[in-house]
């Protein structure tokens, strides 16, 4: 009877450890990235953002993209937040994707996630969340994965990263609304190593030259998930 009740204590403990501990993981990241969205929601207050645009929401590799500038022609919205992990992007979800209803979401993240150290099936993983999640709210809105890139500084990662990458390229090819863009390949030399040309000096992040690159090959991926978006309302109309 003892060893019974002691176990009903061993059960609640854990169940209110497990509580506690998920209140604070949610207030450890309102407290690291909480001013960031909120200067988001204030632009948001004062300005107004396209119907059907293209999402762009991820880490710093979106942050400091000039998404606007160079996608012309594309009504685009930027909400990458530099440091950001796929479930920091899942926690906000409400007010950085779903709000905007896009048509097209492009997703960078990962990268952070695997040098914090996370393995690659816990980013696949946290990247099924955030196509559930999406696809639970918009069910005709196209997402696509730029892979992780293979960069200098966390070089010593990309096996992980590589992994990741395979397993988020597998579950694209099983659902025609996600898409998968390999960012990687482009970024290396000729030795099939990070082309340090297309960095900054901090060996992680892309110079102009880099994106440039990015956005040459992006742009048709982008051209071909509008098409699956409408594709997918003509029928929903139909």
């Amino acid at each position: 009877m003892r060893r019974v009740a002691g176990l009903g204590l061993v059960l609640v403990f854990g169940i209110a450890v497990s509580i506690v501990g998920g209140e604070r993981d949610g207030e450890a990241v309102e407290k690291k990235w909480g001013k960031t969205i909120g200067q988001f929601e204030e632009w948001d207050r004062k300005n107004s953002w396209p119907g059907d645009a293209v999402l762009f929401v991820g880490s710093s590799s979106i942050r400091m993209w000039r998404t606007r500038e160079r996608f012309g022609g594309l009504a685009v919205i930027n909400r990458g937040f530099g440091g950001s992990q796929i479930s920091d992007v899942n926690y906000f979800v409400d007010r950085i994707v779903l709000k905007y209803r896009p048509r097209v979401i492009v997703f960078y993240a990962g990268d952070n996630d695997v040098a914090g150290g996370k393995s690659a099936k816990r980013v696949l993983e946290d990247y099924r969340k955030f196509v559930k999640i999406v696809h639970g709210e918009l069910a005709k809105t196209a997402i696509i994965y730029i892979g992780i890139k293979a960069s200098g500084s966390r070089w010593g990662l990309w096996p992980v990263m590589a992994e990741a990458n395979a397993m988020i390229r597998d579950l694209c090819g099983k659902d025609r609304r996600l898409l998968y863009f390999d960012s990687a390949a482009p970024l290396l030399d000729t030795e099939g190593r990070p082309d340090s040309k297309l960095f900054l000096d901090d060996k992680l992040h892309l110079n102009s030259k880099g994106y440039k690159i990015w956005t040459g090959l992006l742009r048709p991926i982008i051209e071909k998930a509008l098409k699956v978006g409408a594709e997918g309302r003509a029928k929903s109309a139909g």
